[in-house]
């Protein structure tokens, strides 16, 4: 009988790999994680929009349409339980022409299916009631949306890993993994104190480098590691007033949500993110981006004062899909995928990986038959 060191161990300390980590000492297991930076959520969950998003567009039957759901219930309640800031601000989805007016029926069917609650179709006249500085011929409104303190939410989550006896050790890069003969994992971590542990089970939730990871696990066959692409979103800050309550969205863009409006939980205006791909993470913010920023603004917010905006921060997503390519689900594959017994690997968990996390993190140890 192996004596294992941890009962699992999951790779990266963001957001979703910090929910894995909860969900499986939630059943009794003893957890380290490992994250190569010297702080928690220093990749994707440190440079996103904070969003707690409804789970209106996902396609039926997705992980994404039911992790995000759940994962949003779960989380509003976790906040509440955890005392993690949060605004329940409400979301409306905006046709800004007459040619987005359809779009908002599918996205309204959609969203229906997918079982998200309160659901409303707007006129002009009514969206302009709750906004008055909205420009659009039509609207959507999502009341379960919102925004949240993200940092807030992964150190509650850090904290349940501690108090049931688990481990988050940062400056901890994984550097491989080996399965050992009846199970269970050999796992390298280097640092500055490079060591060697062993675990029954192994949840990989890297986020930008989950498929460096996974090449570095023994036996994990090439061809189920899908390739990797790099969606860089940038972020103007609004220098004023913010003009809206609540979050406010065109209708999506090819690939992704598109440039949205949020106010901040410090009650500043915050508009982004677009989508670049680029061959490797790069966080700069192009001052001459925002051009673009206020042609698409001024469609919803004809209001917006020239000068007013100003570069604020760029985040990465881990996709999986490249330019002029439909948006694929989630992947969390498990044994059936790749072979390996006692392994969850996560790939392309970007929006709505956040607001699905906890819903992530149960699938996760679901799929490790716990």
């Amino acid at each position: 009988m192996v004596d294992f060191d941890f009962d699992a161990v999951v790779v990266g300390a963001g957001a979703v790999g910090l929910a894995c980590g909860y969900a499986l000492a939630r059943r009794g297991l003893v957890v380290a994680v490992l994250e190569q930076d010297a702080a928690i959520g220093q990749g994707v969950s440190s440079r996103n929009s904070e969003v707690i998003h409804g789970g209106l567009y996902y396609p039926t039957g997705s992980l994404k349409a039911r992790l995000c759901v759940t994962g949003r219930r779960m989380l509003y309640a976790f906040c509440d339980a955890h005392h993690v800031a949060y605004d329940r601000c409400g979301k409306l989805v905006v046709a800004t022409g007459p040619e987005e007016v359809g779009r908002l029926d599918a996205i309204l069917e959609q969203a229906r299916v997918n079982d998200v609650e309160g659901m409303a179709r707007l006129s002009r006249a009514q969206a302009q009631a709750l906004e008055p500085e909205l420009a659009c011929e039509a609207a959507l409104i999502s009341p379960q949306s919102g925004v949240f303190d993200s940092h807030g939410y992964m150190l509650a989550l850090q904290g349940e890993i501690e108090a049931a006896g688990g481990a988050v050790a940062l400056s901890t890069p994984f550097e491989g993994a080996t399965p050992l003969d009846g199970g269970g994992f050999e796992v390298r971590a280097g640092g500055a104190e490079p060591t060697t542990l062993t675990c029954r089970r192994l949840v990989t939730a890297p986020g930008l480098s989950a498929q460096d990871v996974a090449a570095r696990i023994e036996g994990f066959p090439a061809a189920q590691i899908p390739e990797a692409h790099f969606g860089k979103g940038r972020y103007f800050r609004l220098q004023g007033r913010a003009p809206f309550a609540r979050l406010i969205y065109p209708p999506p863009i090819q690939g992704a949500l598109g440039v949205h409006y949020r106010r901040d939980l410090g009650g500043q205006a915050v508009f982004g993110p677009d989508l670049v791909f680029v061959d490797a993470p790069d966080y700069t913010v192009e001052p001459e981006a925002a051009d673009g920023f206020y042609r698409y603004i001024r469609r919803f917010w004809p209001g917006l004062p020239d000068g007013a905006l100003s570069p604020d921060y760029a985040g990465v997503r881990p996709k999986l899909h490249g330019p002029d390519e439909p948006q694929p689900d989630f992947r969390i594959d498990g044994a059936e995928v790749h072979g390996i017994a006692g392994l969850v690997a996560l790939f392309g968990i970007e929006s709505p990986g956040l607001t699905s996390s906890l819903a992530i993190g149960e699938e996760a140890a679901a799929r490790l038959g716990l």
